[in-house]
């Protein structure tokens, strides 16, 4: 590990030459105003922002989620522009998705994770009128965003018996966690100390039908699915430290998954998720092979059907 950050800081000395960024840092962040704003619900919260290249299309979309520790006090979604224009400038479009909160009518289990849903049901709906290609999607998520778009990608896997179930959905396999929260069970101590939250909040309570409320919110609990994760964090995140990552990482592999760790160096909980910061080429990097891992998949997949010649 100190090897590779040696080698980071050798071929990217800005990385190290910053003040890591701070809380007030990230609530200051801002970008491009999105070209539509869509709601996929009637509360106020229940809205996407898309952001789409100049061009012809289809181009591939990154699917972005902020964090915020699950609240609605530390801002989230017109933080994420500040990636947004960053992305856009690469021919990328962005869905940078709103969702009720714990501390919002509806939020938390199971609102919370029904608009994850419903943001990706629209984000299907709308694929064709803005000219974006649903064969390239990645998940991107900011801390608890992470968790949620950790969860996402093992949506299929949800018992039928809950009402997060789903039978037909987006497939999201490519996932890029930026200093993510994702496993409810192993990390609840964490994620008590980091953000305040509590298991009853982010997941619900225990119930005779569903006596475990991590099988249905847990993304650690629904793997193996198929995806690709891509956990970066900065070396100096104290809300979700490195070991997190590896941790998770670690389990992903076990379960036959397929995972990766890419350690910011000198960076904060906050510069994972700023255009500005000099982490962002790694992090512009990950999101990008990320998405190229679905074309190849794509690829894969049609040499492998007899239709295609």
């Amino acid at each position: 590990m100190k090897t590779r950050l040696l080698l980071l800081a050798i071929l990217f000395p800005a990385l190290v030459s910053a003040a890591p960024m701070k809380l007030a840092d990230y609530m200051a962040l801002n970008g491009p105003a999105p070209a539509a704003r869509i709601a996929y619900g009637a509360a106020p919260s229940q809205y996407v922002e898309l952001f789409v290249p100049h061009g012809a299309g289809p181009f591939p979309v990154a699917v972005l989620v902020h964090g915020g520790c699950w609240t609605e006090k530390f801002g989230g979604i017109i933080q994420l522009r500040s990636m947004a224009g960053a992305l856009l400038e690469r021919g990328i479009a962005v869905w940078n998705v709103e969702y009720r909160r714990v501390d919002e009518p509806g939020g938390g289990y199971p609102g919370m994770y029904q608009d994850m849903h419903a943001a990706l049901d629209t984000l299907a709906a709308q694929a064709g009128d803005n000219r974006l290609d649903l064969d390239r999607v990645v998940a991107v998520g900011h801390s608890a965003g992470g968790q949620l778009v950790q969860w996402i990608a093992g949506r299929a896997r949800i018992p039928a018996t809950s009402p997060l179930h789903r039978t037909a959905m987006l497939p999201v396999r490519a996932v890029v966690s930026l200093g993510g929260l994702a496993d409810l069970r192993h990390e609840r101590e964490l994620i008590k100390a980091s953000c305040g939250r509590d298991t009853p909040e982010l997941a619900g309570q225990p119930s005779p039908a569903r006596p475990d409320v991590y099988l249905d919110t847990n993304a650690a609990e629904l793997i193996p699915n198929g995806s690709h994760t891509i956990l970066v964090t900065g070396e100096l995140d104290t809300i979700s430290p490195p070991r997190v990552a590896h941790d998770y990482a670690a389990r992903a592999r076990a379960a036959g998954d397929s995972a990766e760790v890419v350690i910011l160096p000198g960076a904060s909980h906050y510069d994972e998720v700023a255009a500005s910061s000099p982490s962002w080429p790694l992090v512009a990097a990950a999101i990008e092979r990320a998405l190229a891992r679905t074309v190849h998949a794509d690829l894969l997949k049609g040499a492998a059907s007899p239709a295609v010649r």
